[in-house]
């Protein structure tokens, strides 16, 4: 298959595996996509009584909006300028690892630790009308996050409104939590696509109950390529909740490690379901699969008895077409004199015919169960076994 001939889904996830970096480039090497957009950087600090947001041009101004007492978000959409990134990378005092990272939009979810600040590599994803996966890397440092994300629009609203309503304790805990929120509202993201990819197989599953067309069959291969996808991006989700939990890193709190444990049992929800969804995907093409071998063997069945009919009587037309003179001797065809030899031979045809169709109907090659006239038999044959097992009874061996 070639390349032009792939689904869009699968071709954008290949297409966006390729390193912009030249291989052996120095490590920390940071390299944009020319077509990403523009950075857009905007600043919250938020405390128990206090929410400010502001939108920010220069990336020197960041360090203006700090407290000591109040925590800071730092959200850039937009990855598009390096000379933005690095400025921002030096501003938090950010490894060069960590911007080749996050200017490299194809890594796995993970979590890594840079000293003073803990670096979080996630996926987001949204459905439209095909699949997309996002990049969104979160450096949880001393009173401060910053976010990472390809382009504007991303699933953290809540988080937002959170925020500015003061509803709940996020603005009374500190960075961690807000990390936490930020992962939480990543990963329960996946809950509504998963939900609309469960309405489209239970829609194909019903169209494929009426009539199954190559356009269906398209369909399905296209969601379980968009699942396989969607299996990739959650999978190591797992491993970092685990690795937030597990790991004795100052970063976290053991407060917010309880928390964590909800994430970690929503990541592994998510990944049943979309194992469950994958699994009804397949099933759902061996249906169609199975819908046409049976539709074939139906024709083939067809066929073979309108051929298995028509032999005979070929035959019985073949041998009163032989060219044997009834004159020259009494055994040379003689039905050929026979003043009803013509409804002789036609009725032989018919009473063929109707022996051969009442042997396929008692074989049940006709739409009738063979086993119609046993069943009684055996029936009666389990009654009169369970009355001779019954105590007291003539032949029970008492």
């Amino acid at each position: 298959m070639r390349p032009r001939q792939l689904p869009t889904i699968v071709r954008h996830f290949r297409l966006r595996m390729h390193r912009r970096a030249k291989p052996g480039a120095r490590p920390g090497t940071v390299v944009t996509d020319p077509l990403a957009p523009a950075p857009v950087i905007r600043v919250i600090t938020f405390g128990p009584d206090h929410f400010d947001s502001q939108a920010v041009d220069d990336p020197d101004e960041i360090a203006k909006h700090f407290s000591p007492d109040a925590v800071t978000w730092v959200n850039i959409d937009g990855l598009g300028d390096a000379s933005t990134i690095k400025r921002v990378g030096r501003v938090f005092n950010l490894h060069d690892l960590v911007l080749e990272d996050i200017v490299n939009v194809h890594q796995r979810a993970k979590v890594e630790e840079y000293g003073n600040h803990l670096f979080l590599v996630a996926r987001m994803v949204t459905l439209d009308q095909s699949l997309h996966a996002e990049q969104i890397s979160l450096i949880l440092g001393d009173r401060f996050v910053l976010t990472f994300q390809e382009r504007c629009g991303d699933c953290l609203e809540p988080v937002r409104r959170r925020l500015l309503t003061g509803n709940g304790v996020i603005r009374n805990l500190g960075a961690d939590y807000l990390v936490y929120s930020l992962l939480d509202a990543i990963i329960d993201g996946y809950f509504p696509v998963l939900e609309r990819y469960g309405e489209q197989l239970n829609e194909l599953e019903d169209q494929l109950l009426v009539r199954t067309t190559t356009a269906l069959i398209a369909r399905i291969h296209r969601l379980r390529s968009e699942l396989f996808v969607l299996r990739k991006a959650i999978w190591p989700h797992r491993e970092l909740v685990n690795a937030l939990l597990r790991e004795s890193t100052p970063h976290i709190t053991s407060n917010t490690r309880i928390y964590l444990r909800d994430c970690y049992d929503h990541a592994v929800q998510i990944i049943d379901l979309t194992e469950t969804c994958r699994e009804i995907a397949s099933d759902l093409r061996d249906f169609h699969f199975s819908q046409i071998s049976m539709r074939q063997n139906e024709i083939m069945k067809v066929l073979t008895v309108m051929a298995t009919i028509f032999i005979p009587l070929n035959f019985i037309a073949a041998v009163y077409g032989m060219n044997f003179d009834p004159k020259v001797s009494a055994w040379n065809m003689p039905e050929l004199q026979w003043p009803y030899g013509y409804l002789f031979s036609i009725g032989l045809m018919i009473s063929t015919v109707a022996v051969l169709l009442g042997f396929f109907w008692y074989r049940g090659w006709l739409g009738r169960d063979p086993t119609w006239q046993r069943a009684p038999h055996r029936a009666q044959h389990r009654r009169h076994l369970i009355k001779r097992q019954q105590p007291g009874s003539e032949d029970d061996g008492s």
